[in-house]
C-alpha cells in the first residue's frame, strides 16, 4: 500500500473529525479521506442561494455539540467557534390566522415560545393558561438533578456504565419509577398530563417531531424533553459565520496535532486480510495501509456488503442488514429574504427556530401520512430565522431562512392535491416547495413577497451532496425503538466494534445514532484504542 497511518477515518463529517481528533489525542498518526471536495458531512454551509446570503446546507441548530461530551472535550472555540443564540430558542406561532380556515384554530394569533431564561418561558405559559409556568418550571428543577446524566448515558456506549449507574443513584431524587414512566410516555400524552395550555404541549411535541418517532410511541416523550431541556440549558446555538465553521474547526484542531485531511477521495473499499481490516482503497486507485484501525463514518448500508465485501462479513450481518431501516426523507427549502419575516402576530422574542403546524394534533397526523407512505397534505415543518440569531449570515435588515419536513421514502400517494408524485423530479420539488411556502405565507402574510431566491434541496440533492443521508434520511437509519441501543445497526450491535476485526463504525448508523455530537465517532475511536491497548498486553504477556 502506498502510505501507512495508524488509523484510517473514512469521511470528515462531525463523526468521522471527532474520531479522527481523539485518535490524535491518543498520538496516532490519522488520516481522514472525503468524498466530497470539502469536509463537514451533513455540517455545511455555503453561498450558493445567492451570494450575499449565508445558507446551512443540512443542519443549522446544535443544542447536542453544546451538550456532548465527546465535543466539548475538543476546545473548539480555540480553533475558531463562536456560539450564537437568537433572542428565543424556539417558537410555534398559534391561533387563528390570516388565510387559514377559522375553524382549524382557536383565538388570535399568538407564540408558544421557549426562551433559555426558563423563569422567561415559564411566565409567558402562564400567561396563556394559569399553572403551566410553574409545572414547566417542575418539569426543569426535575431535569437539573439528572439530565447531564441521561444525556451522558445517550451518548456512551452501551450498555453506559458509568452514566447508568450515575442516573440510578439519581433516580430516587426525581421519582424513581415514575421518572422512568415519563421518559417511556409518549410526547402526546407527557404533555397533555402535565400542562392545561397547548403552548407546552406543542414545543414539546415540535422538538419530539425532530426525529421520525410517531408522536403517539414510546420515545416520543424521551426526545421531546431531550430538546426541551437542551433548550433550557444549552439553547439552540449556532456558529457565528455559517455550521461550515464548526466543520473547519474541527479538521483546523486534527491537522494542528498532525492529523491529514484529504477531501474529493473517495473510498472504494475497505481492504481486508485474514478477517482484519488493513487498509482502504480509493475511487482513483489509491491503497491506503492502517496499522490499528478503520473507522468507518459511513451509512450502514454502504459499509457492510458496499465497502467491506459480502464475502468477509458473516451470513447473519447481511441477512439482519436486509431489515435495515432508513428514516424518512426529506425536502429542504432555503429562502433568501429581502426583509425579516412578516409574522401575523410578533412574537415577545424573536425565535431563532420555529416550528409550524396547526395544532399536536394536526403535526400527529402529518407524521402519520409520511409514516403511512403518503406525501403530507399540511407537512409539519422545522425552520430558522438565521440572521436572527447570526447577524453575519446575510445584510442587515434582511434574513436567512430554511425550512425542512419529512416524505416518505416510497410514496404510495400524495394526501394533498395529488399533484406531488414522490418521484422529486425538478416538478415535484417545486409544487412542494410552494406547498411548504404557502404553510409560512398562512403565518407571515406577505412572505412570498419578500423572496429575492429560493433553492430546494430534495431527497436527491441531499443525497448527492453526502452519500451518508440515503433518500434523503438524515438520522443514519430510523431513530424508533427497535433500531435503537442493541439493535443499532442490527440486532446484537449497540457498540462501535464490527464483525471485521480493526474495523469500526463510527457514523450516525450506530449507536447513539442522529445528531451533531460526534458521540458515535468517539465511541468509535474508544474502542479502537481499547483495542490496541489490549493487543499490546498480549504481546507482551
Amino acid at each position: 500500500m502506498s502510505s501507512e497511518h495508524d488509523a484510517i477515518v473514512i469521511g470528515a463529517g462531525p463523526n468521522g473529525l471527532a474520531a479522527a481528533n481523539h485518535l490524535a489525542d491518543a498520538g496516532w498518526s490519522v488520516l481522514v479521506l472525503e468524498a466530497q471536495p470539502e469536509v463537514g458531512g451533513a455540517v455545511r454551509s455555503d453561498r450558493e442561494v445567492h451570494p450575499d446570503f449565508v445558507h446551512d446546507t443540512f443542519s443549522a441548530f446544535y443544542p447536542l455539540a453544546a451538550a456532548s461530551p465527546a465535543l466539548l472535550a475538543l476546545d473548539l472555540e480555540r480553533y475558531g467557534v463562536t456560539w450564537r443564540h437568537a433572542p428565543a430558542v424556539l417558537g410555534h406561532l398559534l391561533g387563528r390566522l390570516p388565510g387559514r380556515d377559522p375553524g382549524d384554530a382557536q383565538g388570535e394569533p399568538r407564540w408558544a415560545l421557549l426562551h433559555r431564561d426558563r423563569e422567561v418561558t415559564a411566565t409567558l405559559m402562564d400567561q396563556q393558561h394559569a399553572g403551566d409556568g410553574e409545572a414547566w418550571l417542575d418539569l426543569c428543577a426535575m431535569w437539573d438533578k439528572i439530565g447531564e446524566q441521561v444525556i451522558g448515558a445517550f451518548l456512551s456506549p452501551f450498555p453506559p456504565v458509568r452514566y447508568g449507574l450515575g442516573t440510578m443513584a439519581r433516580l430516587p431524587r426525581v421519582g424513581g419509577l415514575d421518572f422512568v414512566k415519563t421518559l417511556l410516555t409518549p410526547v402526546v400524552e407527557l404533555g397533555r398530563a402535565r400542562f392545561g395550555g397547548e403552548a407546552p404541549r406543542i414545543l414539546l411535541a415540535g422538538n419530539a417531531g425532530h426525529a421520525d418517532i410517531p408522536l403517539d410511541a414510546p420515545g416520543s416523550g424521551l426526545m421531546g424533553l431531550l430538546m426541551s431541556m437542551l433548550g433550557q440549558t444549552v439553547g439552540f446555538p449556532v456558529p457565528e459565520g455559517g455550521a461550515g465553521e464548526l466543520s473547519r474547526a474541527l479538521a483546523r484542531r486534527l491537522t494542528d496535532r498532525g492529523g491529514d485531511v484529504r477531501c474529493g477521495a473517495e473510498v472504494a473499499s475497505v481492504e481486508v486480510r485474514d478477517g482484519r481490516a488493513v487498509g482502504v482503497r480509493t475511487r482513483d486507485g489509491q491503497a491506503f495501509a492502517a496499522r490499528h484501525a478503520v473507522v468507518a463514518d459511513v451509512a450502514a448500508p454502504h459499509l457492510y456488503g458496499g465497502l467491506v465485501a459480502a464475502e468477509h462479513l458473516p451470513r447473519r450481518t447481511l441477512d439482519r442488514m436486509r431489515d435495515f431501516e432508513m428514516g424518512p426523507g426529506t425536502v429542504k427549502v432555503d429562502w433568501a429574504l429581502s426583509g425579516p419575516i412578516p409574522w401575523a402576530a410578533e412574537p415577545a422574542y424573536a425565535p431563532g427556530t420555529f416550528h409550524v403546524a396547526d395544532s399536536v394534533e394536526q403535526m400527529n397526523e402529518a407524521l402519520a401520512q409520511v409514516a403511512s407512505r403518503r406525501i403530507p397534505a399540511r407537512p409539519f415543518m422545522l425552520a430558522g430565522q438565521m440572521t436572527t440569531t447570526d447577524a453575519t449570515r446575510s445584510p442587515a435588515g434582511t434574513e436567512s431562512a430554511w425550512a425542512y419536513t419529512h416524505v416518505p421514502q416510497q410514496t404510495v400517494s400524495d394526501a394533498g392535491d395529488g399533484g406531488v408524485r414522490g418521484v422529486w423530479d425538478e416538478a415535484d420539488k417545486e409544487r412542494f416547495a410552494d406547498r411548504m411556502q404557502a404553510r409560512v405565507e398562512e403565518l407571515a402574510p406577505g412572505f412570498g413577497d419578500r423572496v429575492l431566491a429560493r433553492r430546494i434541496l430534495g431527497p436527491r440533492e441531499l443525497e448527492a451532496r453526502d452519500a451518508n443521508l440515503i433518500g434523503g434520511a438524515l438520522d443514519g437509519g430510523t431513530a424508533q425503538l427497535h433500531q435503537q441501543l442493541v439493535f443499532r445497526p442490527v440486532p446484537g450491535s449497540g457498540r462501535a466494534e464490527t464483525p471485521v476485526k480493526n474495523l469500526y463504525l463510527g457514523s450516525a448508523s450506530a449507536h447513539p445514532g442522529g445528531g451533531v455530537h460526534g458521540a458515535a465517532g468517539r465511541n468509535a475511536a474508544r474502542a479502537a484504542l481499547a483495542h490496541a491497548r489490549f493487543r499490546r498486553w498480549t504481546l507482551r504477556g
